[in-house]
């Protein structure tokens, strides 16, 4: 599995409950494609959302975020991690 940080440019005005509402749609479905979506952060503001996973491609993470609703504008590939 590797990590991947993906990203949704047109959430503008996001607020907490519908980050949450969009996770969990993600996360009711994510083992149909061995996905595990790990956090989801927003700035309401500028409407992008990021979002962390462990998935075996960057096509798993496009399926899941399809399926739930919201496509991701970008998804990058996360090969050296720091905490």
């Amino acid at each position: 599995m590797a990590k991947y940080m993906d990203v949704h440019h047109s959430m503008k005005g996001i607020t907490e409950e519908q980050l949450r509402e969009a996770h969990n749609a993600d996360l009711a479905i994510e083992k149909d494609e061995q996905v595990h979506f790990e956090m989801a952060w927003a700035d309401p503001e500028s409407g992008r959302v990021y979002c962390l996973s462990d998935a075996p491609s960057a096509e798993a993470v496009q399926r899941i975020h399809e399926r739930a609703g919201h496509k991701a504008d970008e998804i990058h590939p996360v090969p050296l991690m720091v905490q």
